[in-house]
C-alpha cells in the first residue's frame, strides 16, 4: 500500500485539490444566494448547469485530449476553470453564473479524464482495485475538506472564490511537473443506450433516482440548512458530516453487496431513505441535533444507491461491454443530477425548504415501487456473478474512463474498446432486469437456455 501511495500521490493530490475547490464552490454559491434572498430555483439551476457541463465534458474532453495531448488539455481546462470561478466574483448577473457554472463542470470532466487515464496507465492489473479505492478516498476527502473550510472562514466574501481558484491552480502542479510520457490516446466507447435500457432497466432507474437525489443534495442542502437557521460554520459541518457518511458507508456496503441480492438491497436502502427523510420532510423547524443525525443517516443511505446499481448492472453485462456501460451509467446519472435540483428547487420555492427532504423521500418511494427483485430473470447473468463490489467515487467526481480502473473490467478489453474506433452497436437483446415472458412453443427444451434461472443467486 505504501508503494502504491508513493507511485500515485501526485495524481491523488491533484484530485484532492480539484474536489476541495469543487465542494467549496458548490456550498459557497448556495449560501451566497441564500444570503441575498435569491429563491431556491436559481440555486437548483446553478447545480443543474454544473452537471450538464460534466456530461457535456465527457464528449468534448476526448476531442480536446486527442488534439493537444493530456498535459496541455489538463492545463487548459484548469486555467479555464480557475478563470470561471473568479468570474463569479466579477459578475453578479445570475444567468452569467449559470454559464460559468457549466464551464466549471465541463472543464473538470476533462481534468478527471486526464487523471484517470494516467492512473490506469501506471497501475498494474493486480493493483487496480487498491488504486481505485485510493482515488475514491481522495475524492470524498476533498469534498469533505471543502466544506470544513467554511468552518474556519465563515465570511462569504470573495476570499473563498480566490481560495477555490487557488485549489485549481495547485492541482496543475503535479500534472505539469510529471516526467512520464503521455498515456495512450483514447477514443469514446459506444454508448449503446437501447441495448442497456433493455438489458439493465432497473439499474438505470436506480442510477437516475440516485442522480435526482444526490444532485439535489449537493445543490440545495446548504440552502436548506441555512434556511433552518444554521450559521455558515454549522452549514459547513452539516455538509461535511453528510459527505463523510458517504465515504464511511462504502466498506460495509461492499460486505453486504457481496453476500445478498443486490436488487433487494437497492429496494431496502430506498425504503430506509424514504423513512429516514420523513422527519426533515415533515418538520418545518428542526432541532439542531435532529437535523445533524437525520441528515447523516439519510446520507448513509443515499450514497449507497449508485454503487449498488453499478454492481448490479455489471452482474448482467458481459466484460467487453462494461466500458460502454460505465459511460451509459454516468450519462444517466448526469441527466438525473441536472433535472433533480431544478425540480427540488421549484418544490422548495412553492412549499418551503423542508420540501427538499420530501423530494428525497418521494424519489426513494418511486425506487421502492420500480425495483422488483422477483422480476430479475438472470437470463444474461455473467458466469462469475455476483461480481465483487467495488467502492465507487462520487459518481460525477469521475469520468467514463474510470472504468479502466475498475477491477471488474478486463484490462485488455479496456484497451481494445478505448484505443480503437468504436464499432457500430449491435441489435439490442432481451431484458434481464424486467420480466421476460416466454411461450412453450418458442423454447421447448430448457437445455437451449443455459443462462436461465438455474444460475440465479441463492
Amino acid at each position: 500500500m505504501r508503494q502504491i501511495w508513493k507511485s500515485f500521490r501526485a495524481l491523488y493530490f491533484a484530485s484532492l485539490m480539484m474536489l476541495i475547490g469543487s465542494g467549496l464552490l458548490s456550498t459557497y454559491l448556495a449560501l451566497r444566494l441564500a444570503a441575498d434572498h435569491v429563491d431556491s430555483l436559481w440555486v437548483g439551476a446553478l447545480m443543474a448547469a454544473n452537471y450538464f457541463g460534466l456530461v457535456l465534458g465527457g464528449k468534448i474532453g476526448h476531442r480536446l485530449i486527442a488534439r493537444v495531448g493530456h498535459i496541455r488539455a489538463y492545463a487548459t481546462c484548469a486555467g479555464i476553470v480557475g478563470a470561471a470561478v473568479l468570474g463569479h466574483g466579477l459578475v453578479n448577473w445570475l444567468p452569467a453564473w449559470i454559464v460559468l457554472r457549466m464551464i466549471v463542470g465541463l472543464g473538470m470532466m476533462c481534468q478527471y479524464m486526464v487523471i484517470e487515464s494516467w492512473l490506469n496507465e501506471q497501475a498494474d492489473a493486480k493493483q487496480r482495485g487498491v488504486v481505485f479505492s485510493g482515488y475514491m478516498i481522495a475524492s470524498y476527502l476533498g469534498l469533505v475538506l471543502g466544506q470544513l473550510i467554511l468552518v474556519m472562514h465563515p465570511e462569504l466574501g470573495l476570499e473563498l472564490l480566490m481560495l477555490v481558484a487557488l485549489c485549481f491552480a495547485l492541482c496543475l502542479v503535479p500534472v505539469a511537473m510529471t516526467r512520464r510520457i503521455h498515456p495512450a490516446p483514447l477514443h469514446p466507447a459506444p454508448m449503446e443506450p437501447r441495448f442497456f435500457i433493455k438489458r439493465v432497466p432497473q439499474s438505470l432507474s436506480t442510477v437516475l433516482g440516485a442522480g435526482l437525489i444526490v444532485g439535489s443534495f449537493y445543490g440545495l442542502a446548504p440552502l436548506y440548512a441555512a434556511q433552518q437557521g444554521l450559521t455558515t460554520e454549522q452549514v459547513g459541518l452539516f455538509m461535511g458530516s453528510c459527505i463523510f457518511a458517504g465515504l464511511l458507508v462504502q466498506w460495509p456496503l461492499g460486505w453486504l453487496s457481496d453476500r445478498y441480492d443486490r436488487a433487494l438491497l437497492i429496494r431496502c436502502f430506498a425504503l430506509c431513505l424514504a423513512v429516514a427523510a420523513l422527519p426533515l420532510a415533515v418538520l418545518t423547524n428542526v432541532p439542531l441535533e435532529v437535523l445533524f443525525v437525520a441528515g447523516f443517516v439519510c446520507s448513509l443511505v443515499q450514497f449507497c444507491l449508485y454503487p449498488l446499481a453499478v454492481a448490479f448492472s455489471n452482474d448482467h453485462v458481459e466484460g467487453d461491454r462494461r466500458v460502454s456501460l460505465t459511460a451509459m451509467l454516468l450519462v444517466t446519472y448526469g441527466i438525473g443530477a441536472s433535472v433533480g435540483p431544478l425540480l427540488a428547487g421549484v418544490v422548495m420555492k412553492l412549499f418551503g425548504s423542508h420540501m427538499l427532504y420530501a423530494f428525497f423521500s418521494l424519489c426513494a418511494l418511486i425506487l421502492v415501487w420500480r425495483i422488483r427483485p422477483k422480476a430479475v430473470t438472470n437470463l444474461h447473468q455473467v458466469d462469475d456473478a455476483p461480481l465483487q463490489h467495488v467502492a465507487m467515487p462520487d459518481s460525477m467526481s469521475s469520468s467514463p474512463l474510470v472504468a479502466a480502473l475498475d477491477p471488474r473490467v478486463d484490462e485488455q478489453v479496456v484497451q481494445d474498446q478505448m484505443q480503437t474506433t468504436p464499432e457500430p452497436a449491435p441489435e439490442p437483446e432481451p431484458a434481464v432486469d424486467e420480466p421476460v415472458t416466454e411461450t412453450p412453443s418458442e423454447h421447448p427444451d430448457p437445455d437451449d437456455h443455459p443462462h436461465d434461472l438455474s444460475r440465479a443467486r441463492p
